[in-house]
């Protein structure tokens, strides 16, 4: 899963490499269409829509799109999430730099997304793990995921409509890191780990002093510190 995707920051890079190639690609969010411009230009897609509900940034997409001469194959698209962009039957779709609650929400709104041809490809800023249950709650299923390090640390998946329900089979720190990320091990993972440890232990001194329960935090804090020792262990 190579592909060149020159200029492109590490986070997007990522993301690109999970784009089949051949697809026809729709980038919600696209911001300045960088993703679209980049796979179109090496080939990886055959085409692509790039939408944004703010005008600005439509603008900017709509402006570097042209400068790069792409109109033929890139169209940009002032709209909401995925609202209206089934009829440009997209076979990869791309929502980054979202929470992962608004990102469910617009993958709930589009019903076509219920379709074995069609990948999502997600990198949500926040509640990953509010991403993943509702992707294996509805039938979605997970391929492969990725952590990123830029600035910070960003998480990335990659799934497939299924019609299987796979939640039961997952607990709460597979949800919040991912299974097959926790399976790949590594430094990214350990360094992901000490992230969220350190937010949830500072949420479980809090709930301490303020005598309020703390049962959840505490529970997630073993789990993730036995993955961290055993990741640890094997680097």
């Amino acid at each position: 899963m190579e592909t060149k995707t020159k200029g492109l920051t590490p986070r997007l890079r990522a993301v690109a490499e999970l784009v089949r190639h051949g697809a026809f690609v729709a980038d919600v969010g696209t911001d300045h269409a960088y993703l679209p411009i980049a796979l179109v230009s090496e080939g990886r897609a055959v085409g692509a829509v790039a939408s944004d509900i703010n005008e600005g940034p439509y603008l900017r997409a709509k402006k570097n799109v042209e400068e790069q001469h792409l109109e033929n194959k890139i169209t940009t698209v002032h709209c909401a999430g995925l609202s209206g962009i089934d009829k440009y039957s997209p076979t990869d779709i791309l929502i980054c730099g979202m929470g992962g609650e608004l990102i469910a929400s617009i993958i709930d709104d589009a019903p076509f997304t219920k379709d074995p041809k069609i990948r999502l490809v997600l990198q949500p800023m926040t509640h990953p793990e509010i991403l993943r249950e509702y992707l294996l709650k509805n039938g979605f299923e997970i391929l492969f995921e990725r952590i990123v390090k830029e600035e910070k640390l960003y998480q990335i998946i990659c799934a497939e409509y299924s019609g299987k329900n796979k939640n039961i089979d997952y607990n709460d720190a597979e949800l919040l890191l991912g299974r097959l990320n926790i399976n790949a091990g590594g430094e990214q993972l350990v360094a992901l780990v000490c992230h969220h440890l350190n937010i949830l232990e500072r949420i479980s001194t809090a709930k301490h002093s303020a005598l309020t329960d703390s049962t959840f935090e505490d529970g997630l804090i073993e789990k993730l510190k036995e993955i961290k020792n055993d990741c640890s262990r094997a680097l």
